[in-house]
């Protein structure tokens, strides 16, 4: 006798089980990585992704890459949150996430298809994260914050390292020193948003500026606006929620009046509760009058007769960094504009940049924040350097936050895989096979920054396991020289909770996907049902 079967999921429904589908997963998250394998280091080439609105981005930087490309396969979209999860939280190593966690499963098919079981490697996998977190915490140095020259020095090699790998790379002396300027003008707690970056085309690299304060691009002006002066020694500053135009009120209201004195009357209104606003705001002795709302044209002149500067459809952040910066609160009344709710700073000027106009705030009392101004030629470049700054401006924030550090270029990852094969060799059973895996994996960072440079990576990499056995620690890929050297002296820096993060993202990532033995896909809702009747299970129509 037969037995039914079941049916349990919905046509069309796919669902695969077992190693082979283990082991597709880990085929697409390969894919994945072959996508930002070349991006690595400081030879790594760009990537150019072209949107489906036709919009074309190159970058250089792993997680912009990832996120651009739309992923569908739902194992290989861990890596991609790993990427973003990295970009967040440290900024900078998003390709080398991407690679270990892709390398680390790589390593481990071949056991996998033996038949071991993934919990089994799941446990050595964390064993050996442990242990390799906990022995980048030994082995890395820590930062010297009393001596502030020494700290600016040596934040400026981790910027340049972070830069390193980045298009901007051979202008990185220039920027590494800006990013650390930057950084350091912020308060403690060290906010991003208080870090305003503003593109404006044309004019080189070096033409980049960061302004001690704000500066934001002239906002549209009405007649009158070229009679105002454009450069004030200590004004006060007025930050306005409130629009200052004529309103005219027969939009939304209904008036009927009998007389033309009447209607007079109240056209009168309308200029007197205007004039009324400007009057209040010229009293408080404000000198530049900032509003998130447009200013009409009748405000302008009126200002401009005064000798004040106003602007306004300023945009909101930038109006809350203005804020941040020169003190002040915004107000959505002129009703009470006191002293205490008007900004202040030492000059105000408005400069021209390149084809635009900037409005500069310099010398703000509570300068905590700062605006990077980026020249460049082509869009996509400038677009680029904001990136590479974003990278390098996260690092050096990092590295004040965690004072360790570590030396790059693959040193740290050698010296992880040495320790750790080393260990896997005082453990017995199927730990010993797994754990020299992971360490094996970890080579994947020099390997990679030697193919990349068109190195013989084999040699190189003969030549690190050679060294780091003798007890060299810290010696690495040298991209300059085709050979090996001592990355800590070559300054090539970066903190050690990057690599910290990238680790545990990286195996938390592999174990996920070895974690999985079925992968269920409900069918598209879009997909047209099949006709009732002749489905499975329905049975077949009686014929009559």
């Amino acid at each position: 006798m037969m037995s039914t079967p079941v049916i349990l999921l919905k046509e069309g429904t796919d669902s695969s089980q077992g190693v082979p589908q283990l082991v597709s997963n880990i085929n697409a998250c390969q894919v994945i990585a072959e996508a930002v394998r070349t991006t690595l280091g400081p030879r790594g080439m760009d990537k150019l992704i072209v949107d489906s609105r036709g919009k074309a981005t190159i970058s250089n930087d792993g997680a912009t890459i990832l996120k651009l490309l739309d992923v569908v396969h739902p194992a290989a979209k861990t890596l991609v949150d790993i990427a973003k999860s990295q970009d967040a939280e440290v900024g900078d190593g998003t390709t080398s996430v991407t690679l270990l966690a892709a390398e680390f499963l790589k390593q481990v098919k071949s056991y996998i298809e033996e038949g071991m079981h993934p919990q089994i490697i799941i446990r050595a996998f964390r064993t050996a994260t442990h242990l390799a977190v906990k022995k980048i915490k030994e082995i890395s140095v820590a930062v010297k914050k009393d001596d502030k020259q020494e700290q600016m020095g040596l934040l400026e090699r981790c910027a340049a390292t972070a830069l390193n790998s980045k298009l901007i790379a051979g202008q990185k002396e220039f920027f590494s020193k800006m990013v650390v300027d930057a950084v350091m003008m912020l308060d403690e707690l060290l906010p991003l948003k208080m870090i305003g970056m503003k593109k404006v085309h044309g004019g080189a690299l070096e033409d980049s500026q960061l302004v001690a304060g704000v500066a934001f691009k002239k906002t549209f002006s009405y007649a009158g606006f070229e009679m105002q002066p454009k450069c004030y020694q200590n004004p006060k500053i007025a930050l306005l929620n409130v629009e200052l135009e004529l309103k005219a009120e027969k939009d939304n209201a209904e008036v009927r009046v009998k007389s033309v004195e009447d209607y007079q009357a109240i056209v009168d209104a309308e200029w007197s509760i205007l004039y009324d606003k400007l009057e209040k705001i010229y009293k408080s002795g404000a000198k530049v009058v900032l509003s998130k709302l447009p200013i009409g044209d009748v405000a302008t002149q009126y200002f401009a007769d005064r000798d004040l500067f106003c602007a306004g459809r300023v945009q909101e952040e930038d109006l809350k960094r203005t804020m941040m910066a020169c003190g002040g609160s915004i107000q959505t009344s002129v009703g009470s504009m006191t002293d205490d709710v008007l900004g202040e700073c030492a000059l105000f000027e408005e400069v021209q940049v390149g084809g635009e106009r900037y409005n500069f705030f310099k010398g703000c009392p509570k300068a905590k924040t700062c605006t990077i101004i980026l020249r460049g030629g082509a869009e996509q470049f400038l677009e680029e350097t904001e990136r590479s700054l974003h990278d390098a401006i996260m690092i050096v924030r990092r590295a004040i936050k965690n004072d360790s550090i570590v030396a790059g270029g693959g040193a740290i990852e050698m010296e992880l895989s040495r320790y750790l094969r080393d260990y896997s060799r005082s453990i017995p059973g199927k730990q010993q096979l797994l754990i020299g895996a992971y360490a094996k994996a970890l080579e994947i960072i020099p390997r990679q920054l030697c193919d990349n440079a068109g190195f013989d990576a084999t040699n190189i990499l003969n030549k690190l396991r050679a060294k780091h056995a003798q007890g060299g620690m810290w010696y690495g890929v040298d991209v300059n020289n085709e050979d090996i050297a001592d990355n800590f002296q070559a300054c090539v820096w970066e903190p050690s909770v990057v690599r910290i993060n990238a680790l545990t993202a990286a195996s938390e990532a592999a174990c996920l996907i070895l974690s999985v033995d079925e992968t269920i896909k409900n069918p598209r809702a879009s997909m047209d049902a099949l006709p009732a009747g002749r489905g499975r299970g329905r049975g077949r129509p009686h014929a009559h």
